[in-house]
């Protein structure tokens, strides 16, 4: 059994209320037909119903059929609306689609209603049906981004625990290794051969416990969490200087930055990823680094000086670097603007709101 039409028809006039609704009939359209005269009663009907489709006439007593139309868009936008009126010209017709009715239909041609029917519902349907696959996107994309900010934040106590167990653990045992060592050069350095092996020895020490001070720094540098987010900066930047020789200006402000642990260090690995891409891609000289603390946002803008980009470079689906710096500002709600043209150096803007 197929369900009838639930219709809303604003109409003062019975007897064209009538037309509408034998016109309906004859062409076997089953449909239950709510008319309303005033603005009160039009209101207080959308309220009340789900209904399919609305017909309003366009000349009423103290009520204009755009002003019922402003309601339905504001009130129940999803509802396909069609005009049905004695008197329309081609501007006024113009008018009412561009205001946002789906359709309209003059009186004496009231054989067009039925069509213009089928058609306002199907594309109503399609409208619908586009807007949950849109939804559905926008669920999964914001699924997607929670377990990036997830998967981030394991990342992050995971480096954090590796750090720590490298220094309890491995830091600790060459630090008594090196004791030791230095213990049986003192008490038998004059020994023969003693001193020539013991040397060597004690500097392979040093330089494991250096490397291990460099990977611990990698994988999470002790700064970000003692001094903060703009000591941090200022440091990779200068290591990065001294590693590249591609000079590094950096301008903090103000210079006790202190933001939230996490914001500090999503921030942070954003300044990582922006340099690495710097040395991999730019053929860059110089680098310019400002770091803002705003009452609202924090701005963080990185420039270099070299080769730029093509025009859809930042938006590849291969710039991993650069499509996870989006990813990540966004998981924040920021904003990231990549722009830089050929031969012009690229800058990356970064403005995060703090709340």
């Amino acid at each position: 059994m197929v369900c009838p039409l639930k219709i809303l028809h604003l109409e003062d006039d019975p007897l064209d209320a009538e037309l509408v609704r034998s016109t309906l009939a004859e062409e076997g359209t089953a449909c239950e037909i709510v008319r309303v005269e005033t603005r009160d009663s039009f209101i207080a009907a959308i309220a009340q119903g789900q209904f399919d489709i609305i017909f309003v006439d366009y000349f009423l007593p103290g009520f204009s059929g755009l002003a019922a139309l402003d309601i339905v868009k504001e009130r129940c936008p999803n509802i396909p609306l069609i005009f049905i009126s004695g008197k329309m010209g081609e501007e006024l017709a113009i008018e009412v689609l561009k205001a946002g009715a789906t359709d309209y239909v003059l009186k004496d041609r009231i054989s067009r209603l039925v069509p213009s029917v089928r058609r306002a519902l199907s594309e109503a349907e399609e409208w619908s049906e586009r807007k949950k696959v849109v939804e559905e996107l926008k669920e999964s994309r914001e699924q997607l981004r929670n377990l990036a900010a997830h998967l981030q934040s394991v990342r992050e106590k995971e480096r954090m625990s590796i750090v720590h167990e490298i220094y309890d653990e491995l830091g600790q045992v060459l630090t008594a290794v090196k004791m030791d060592l230095r213990w049986l050069t003192n008490k038998y350095g004059d020994h023969e051969g003693i001193q020539g092996r013991m040397m060597p020895t004690m500097d392979l020490v040093d330089r494991t416990i250096r490397s291990v001070k460099r990977i611990c720094t990698e994988l999470r540098p002790a700064i970000l969490d003692h001094f903060g987010l703009g000591e941090a900066v200022a440091w990779h930047a200068e290591e990065f200087q001294k590693r590249t020789g591609i000079e590094c200006a950096v301008t903090i402000c103000p210079d006790g930055l202190s933001l939230d642990r996490d914001l500090s260090t999503a921030l942070f690995r954003i300044f990582q990823e922006a340099l690495t891409n710097v040395l991999r891609h730019a053929r860059a000289t110089k680098v310019e680094v400002m770091l803002i603390d705003r009452d609202a946002s924090v701005t963080l803008r990185i420039t270099d000086n070299g080769i730029g980009m093509a025009e859809k470079q930042p938006s590849k689906a291969d710039s991993f670097g650069l499509l996870g710096i989006r990813e990540c500002v966004l998981i924040w709600n920021g904003e990231a603007e990549i722009t830089g043209d050929q031969n012009s150096g690229t800058t990356i803007m970064i403005v995060i709101p703090k709340e």
